[in-house]
């Protein structure tokens, strides 16, 4: 038996943990010094300043409400995508990650954005779209089981009334993103995912024999009739 740390789970779910685990002490810091890191952290569209949350913003909470509300569906969506998707899952993330923080940056709303949910958004519009785009049993699954229990997150794509401080761009933006990314991606297929060839396919071709003997045609006269007796039985020197 392998060692834990060598084991495709361990390796799936120990940077998800971090991720959490930092996000958290972060959040812990700011509860206890009082001192509000989303001020300075947030994403503040189309202001030069705001470009430092395109980087930091989705480690900033407003309230522990907030936090609590995005720490399972970061956590489980991170691993699903670590687990399932190896070959493109650091890039796929990383680029969920900033992405979303551009495109906010350039397109949502005045005023400050905090928080991770653009980055679920992206993430689950990534497995969902990866089913559709690459159309194989593992990812067609994945796809339902997300939309089965975070299907009513994209209820939250569109402005709410009574709910003016909801980043929805961010949750707009990081869906489009996510889509993006799962098509950018939808051909680099893994190992698990590859189609065994028939079994016919994988035997060896039997050699092509034709009717005739090929020397048929290479022999001269002569030798042919030799070959067939050239119906002499002598041969004449005269």
């Amino acid at each position: 038996m392998p060692p834990l740390k060598e084991t495709r789970l361990y390796r799936s779910i120990a940077l998800p943990i971090q991720l959490v685990l930092l996000m958290w002490a972060i959040h812990m810091v700011q509860w206890l010094t009082g001192f509000n890191l989303g001020l300075l952290g947030a994403v503040y569209p189309r202001e030069v300043d705001g470009l430092l949350g395109v980087f930091t913003s989705p480690l900033l909470h407003a309230d522990f409400g907030h936090i609590i509300a995005n720490t399972p569906p970061l956590f489980v969506m991170s691993v699903i995508l670590l687990f399932f998707y190896r070959s493109v899952a650091i890039p796929a993330f990383l680029m969920i990650y900033f992405l979303t923080g551009v495109a906010v940056w350039a397109l949502a709303r005045s005023g400050p954005h905090v928080g991770a949910s653009g980055v679920i958004y992206g993430l689950v519009a990534f497995v969902f779209w990866t089913g559709i785009f690459r159309r194989n049993l593992k990812s067609i699954v994945l796809a339902l089981l997300v939309l089965f229990y975070y299907g009513s997150l994209f209820l939250g794509i569109v402005p709410t009334s009574g709910k003016e401080t909801v980043s929805w761009e961010s949750h707009l933006l990081g869906g489009l993103v996510g889509i993006f990314v799962a098509f950018l991606y939808k051909d680099r297929i893994e190992k698990d995912e590859e189609k065994e060839k028939p079994s016919w396919e994988l035997e060896a071709p039997e050699e092509e024999r034709s009717f005739l003997d090929p020397r048929t045609f290479e022999q001269t006269k002569s030798a042919r009739e030799r070959d067939a007796g050239g119906g002499r039985w002598y041969q004449s020197n005269t």
